[in-house]
């Protein structure tokens, strides 16, 4: 069996073995790609608002009045937009575990949608993407697994692509649609593949990260990265507790509009316990995530707290910080704007064709009648 043949064999069973789990990554994946996009369009109706020239009310009065809607829960955070959007009430917890929004009014605070996170479309179509739908200790290891076997597969299909000879080549780049339907199968899978490998890799590549920690610090080691990648919240001084601000959240709310003009979205979280900090996320683009200013105050002196982990200030984050600050966005394909998304989208979509071409390829040469003598 000469090395051509092997690899096949192996592109074979790896592709047996993930096909499942990789066909529901990249379709959940397509589903997602447009998200922010589909929820501005069909959740128009409570996330918009008129815009005033009145002031918005400040965190605490929203944290008050989420809290009627959804009594016996925390409030994780009160995020502001733009001026014609709704401020949106998070409440969050891992355990117990719950995760619901409440959207109101900025300027009245009337409240405008409460919603249970648990029963929305797209966190549901995120969860099967991340641990598809399984517990999620054994159905992250599942993706990581079934990802870098995908990875592998790309690799070898590739190498099996490879055209012997120039007059292989003109076919290897073009779907020949008037061919019967097993060779129009063969170079959807094949031709496809080809034109999505690197998309696919670098998609494949940047979705690890999120769950293979292994990986993420070795980019971020390679890129000559010094802080740690683990989220580790500074804790206020509890020792200062008589000499606590009143109302330190609505302080600070005031303080950030001043210091950042140039926000899109003010995001203030509340402190979860007595020693928690207050931190604050600011970001300047709404359609990205990487630029956010992260900042964390003491709850009690309103002292900036400093931190060695790559989620602080954003002037403070060096090359290798900002590579994985991006991950999210470009494994979205957001941070190239709407050409990014579609080509993401696309990428996703030929993903989960694969397969199916794959195993059809595969039975199709099974039932395939013998020659005659």
């Amino acid at each position: 069996m000469n090395i051509k043949k092997t690899i096949g064999k192996i592109h074979l069973w790896l592709g047996f073995t993930s096909g499942i789990v990789v066909f529901i990554i990249a379709v959940t994946g397509c589903l997602y790609a447009f998200q922010a996009e589909i929820s501005k369009l069909t959740q128009s109706s409570f996330r918009k608002v008129a815009p005033q020239q009145a002031a918005y009310l400040p965190p605490t009065r929203f944290k008050e009045i989420a809290e009627k809607q959804i009594p016996g829960k925390q409030v994780h955070s009160v995020q502001y937009g733009a001026k014609d959007e709704a401020v949106c009430v998070t409440f969050f917890s891992f355990d117990p575990e719950y995760y619901y929004t409440v959207y109101a009014n900025p300027y009245t605070g009337e409240v405008l949608k409460v919603k249970n996170m648990d029963r929305d479309f797209f966190r549901i179509v995120l969860i099967g993407h991340f641990y598809l739908w399984l517990p999620e200790k054994a159905g992250q290891q599942i993706t990581i697994y079934a990802t870098i076997i995908f990875v592998i597969m790309m690799i070898t299909g590739l190498i099996l692509w490879w055209p012997r000879n120039k007059a292989a080549a003109k076919q290897r780049f073009s779907i020949k649609w008037s061919a019967a339907w097993r060779r129009k199968n063969y170079d959807l899978h094949n031709v496809l593949g080809f034109y999505m490998t690197w998309v696919a890799i670098i998609m494949a590549i940047t979705g690890l990260v999120f769950g293979w920690q292994l990986l993420a610090n070795a980019i971020y080691k390679s890129a000559g990265g010094k802080k740690s990648l683990t989220y580790q919240e500074p804790f206020s001084d509890t020792t200062k507790i008589p000499q606590a601000t009143l109302l330190p959240v609505d302080k600070l709310w005031g303080r950030m509009q001043q210091e950042h003009r140039d926000a899109e979205i003010i995001e203030m979280h509340f402190p979860a316990t007595g020693k928690s900090s207050i931190e604050v996320a600011i970001n300047t683009d709404a359609d990205t995530y990487w630029k956010t200013d992260y900042r964390y105050f003491d709850q009690y002196t309103m002292k900036e707290l400093p931190v060695d982990h790559i989620y602080g200030r954003f002037k403070e984050a060096k090359g290798a910080d900002k590579l994985l600050r991006m991950n999210y966005d470009i494994h979205v394909g957001a941070i190239w704007g709407l050409p990014g998304k579609i080509l993401a989208f696309c990428a996703s979509l030929i993903a989960a064709s694969l397969p199916v071409t794959g195993f059809m390829i595969w039975w199709g040469r099974r039932k395939k009648k013998p020659l005659p003598k």
